[in-house]
């Protein structure tokens, strides 16, 4: 090697050095959805990273202000009050695609994710806070309410039509996931790449911190709101999301019953589940977690062929904690604990 090329390969590694000395991680956390939302990205100076920190949080509240189901003059909310109508109603881009994407979940998981259980939803959350069970028959009003194949969608003149009177959408179990990864584009926009960004524990990253080999995220044991699994999953550019009963649900008969509702029965989910997934995307990431939780392992592995998505069920089986997962899952977290299948 000349003395030419020697010192182009210093200069280089310098300038490389140079610009990760540059570089601070900053942390920046909200209340936002009845929980924190907190981003962690690494930028060059405060004030730069305090203004996008800023941006992303209103990027969070607008997006909010669309979706939530919680404010009555939310966008979502003002599409449910048309159902039945036989009329059009013209929406935003971000819901509109949202309700794309929604369509698209719904058919993969055939049925076990549907946005349209929100009289369901609506039901179980009355039950939970007047701690009384709901009965058959209200249920089956409820459920008559749902179904998405009763969302017309007209994606050119971007218009939505909800045909059944008394339909409610919810967004509960994608819209977390949609927000992180938008919060995530909208760094990567202005090149801040090495990112994380954490929706009530709905994670996306971006690349990984200077010399690092990822993102390090621990993930809760089932019916644990403390404990946390040992061996932690090392990501970069993927979308981590948990789901699971450890934080709302509800027993009659000595049957526990989760918040997370199969929309093609009407009741709480009994499996005593978490489902973590792993993903390129947090808008994938998000619904196909809340899937896994409804569906059977062999629906959750067929899925996660399809979709090149890792995956690790726990469960609880017999007062014993089994876990099942996938390779894919496994190149993130080698080494996990004994009692896989």
């Amino acid at each position: 090697m000349d003395i030419r090329m020697t010192k182009l390969l210093f200069l280089l590694l310098l300038f490389s050095c140079s610009i990760h000395a540059q570089l601070k991680k900053f942390s920046f956390s909200q209340p936002k959805m009845g929980s924190y939302f907190t981003i962690v990205f690494y930028d060059k100076d405060t004030l730069h990273a305090t203004r996008m920190a800023n941006e992303c949080f209103a990027l969070v509240d607008s997006l909010n202000e669309i979706f939530s189901d919680y404010i009555p003059g939310s966008e979502l909310n003002r599409l449910s009050s048309s159902s039945g109508k036989a009329e059009w109603v013209s929406v935003s881009a971000p819901l509109l695609d949202i309700l794309l994407v929604s369509q698209k979940a719904w058919k993969l998981s055939g049925g076990a994710f549907d946005i349209t259980v929100g009289p369901v939803i609506r039901l179980w959350r009355r039950a939970r806070k007047e701690n009384r069970f709901p009965d058959k028959d209200s249920l089956a009003v409820a459920l008559k309410a749902t179904g998405f194949n009763y969302i017309l969608i007209d994606s050119i003149h971007k218009r939505v039509q909800l045909i059944k009177p008394g339909m409610r959408l919810d967004l509960g179990g994608i819209a977390q996931g949609y927000m992180a990864q938008k919060v995530l584009n909208h760094l990567q926009y202005y090149q801040i790449n090495s990112a994380l960004v954490d929706a009530s524990g709905d994670i996306v990253t971006g690349d990984a911190p200077p010399d690092k080999a990822g993102w390090r995220i621990a993930v809760n044991l089932p019916e644990s709101t403390t404990e946390l699994m040992d061996n932690k999953i090392v990501v970069h550019n993927k979308a981590v999301i948990t789901s699971g009963d450890v934080y709302q649900y509800m027993i009659h008969d000595g049957k526990r019953y989760s918040h997370i509702v199969d929309p093609r029965t009407g009741y709480g989910v009994t499996n005593q589940r978490n489902a973590t997934v792993i993903t390129a995307d947090g808008v994938e990431a998000d619904w196909l977690a809340t899937a896994c939780t409804i569906l059977s392992l062999k629906q959750i592995r067929r899925l996660a062929r399809k979709l090149k998505a890792g995956f690790l069920i726990g469960t609880m089986k017999e007062e014993k904690l089994i876990f099942y997962k996938n390779k894919i899952f496994e190149t993130y977290q080698p080494g996990i604990e004994k009692g896989l299948h």
